[in-house]
């Protein structure tokens, strides 16, 4: 069989009812082209990747990559990319909220004009994004594509775009230089190329879900932020380390409530105060940094309550070193507040070293 001259990548988590419509949707819109798909699936616990197997049986266009252990739209995606060996590679929504009859023109204009990228638009031309669920996820989707900008040199109207199609080329450029992070590949790619991007945008209706539920949740929004913060400046702080820091910043207020009100309410002494108010700090911080810092490597179930007791056991160790600075302090007469909070940001250093390397890469 002839080497395809397009690969069409559709990422898959959970989309059992979807995948031989998007099968039969593209076999249709790209009837006058040399294709194939491959469908990149996270193991979803619906089966989607045993009904791919099946369809793959009688149908040598399809291609089945099983990711076992690793989750994420840009990952899954990159996986894909790198599996094809056509020309012309795109990427589309398993869903069918976006309209595979395009392809052709895109395909079209990618190949006449010698460009790196054709995107599918919603906000050019007669396009629309009337399938969005509601007005929130309108807003939602027009502020991420503003701060875009704060990343990206060049003028799409629609970064946040999952529909495109690029020549093999650009890919080879950019794919080095991707962070893989979150849902936003196409965001992750146009940034990653140092060079003038040539691209034209196709506008299209984003229509409705087919079936199956949509994955946008607070995970992918903490996801597209670690993202927008390893482009702006994760070649000199680690993006997760600034995620983690923005947690610290939570149980750094929670430290403070817990030993104001031990102090000046119950009338505690400070030692008892500071203890107190470090465990619950602690407890905050591993789920606030285990929902989002780490939403990757997230703990779940039974792994839940032994890595907390194996993180706090870990970090008593910088609590001890907190406790000893800030009472030092207090006996030296430092406000209760600053002694508090100087003590808390040395136990967060230590914990930030702790959970990135034993306590959420170990475990998981």
């Amino acid at each position: 069989m002839k080497s395809p001259d397009v690969t069409i990548v559709i990422p898959t988590f959970n989309e059992a009812d979807n995948v031989r419509a998007m099968y039969d949707k593209i076999s249709v819109a790209l009837a006058d082209w040399n294709w194939e798909i491959i469908y990149v699936d996270d193991d979803s616990p619906d089966n989607t990747a045993d009904l791919v197997a099946k369809l793959a049986e009688n149908e040598p266009r399809v291609r089945l990559i099983r990711r076992i252990g690793r989750r994420g739209l840009s990952s899954a995606s990159i996986e894909g990319f790198m599996a094809s060996t056509a020309e012309y590679i795109g990427l589309i929504d398993a869903d069918g909220q976006h309209d595979e009859r395009i392809l052709p023109q895109m395909l079209r204009t990618l190949r006449s004009e010698s460009l790196d990228l054709v995107i599918g638009s919603r906000y050019v031309g007669d396009g629309s994004a009337d399938g969005l669920a509601n007005a929130g996820r309108v807003w939602a989707s027009r502020f991420a594509t503003r701060l875009s900008s704060l990343v990206m040199k060049e003028s799409v109207t629609d970064p946040m775009s999952g529909y495109f199609v690029m020549n093999r080329q650009y890919l080879e450029k950019s794919v080095r230089n991707v962070s893989g992070k979150g849902y936003k590949i196409l965001l992750d790619l146009i940034t990653s190329n140092s060079e003038p991007l040539r691209f034209k945008e196709i506008p299209y209706n984003f229509r409705e879900r087919m079936a199956g539920d949509s994955k946008l949740d607070t995970n992918v929004a903490a996801e597209y932020v670690l993202m927008l913060l390893d482009k702006a400046i994760g070649e000199i702080i680690p993006a997760r380390f600034i995620m983690f820091i923005l947690s610290g910043c939570l149980g750094a207020v929670m430290h403070l409530c817990v030993l104001g009100i031990t102090l000046l309410t119950l009338d505690w002494p400070f030692v008892y105060g500071q203890l107190l108010a470090s465990g619950m700090a602690m407890i905050l911080n591993f789920g606030v940094n285990n929902k989002f810092t780490y939403h990757d490597k997230k703990l779940k179930g039974s792994a839940l309550f032994p890595a907390l007791v194996k993180f706090m056991l870990i970090c008593s160790v910088g609590a001890v070193t907190n406790l000893a600075v800030a009472t030092t302090m207090f006996d030296h007469n430092v406000v209760w507040w600053l002694s508090g909070l100087v003590g808390a940001g040395i136990g967060a250093v230590w914990n930030y070293a702790v959970s990135s390397t034993l306590t959420w890469r170990v475990l998981k």
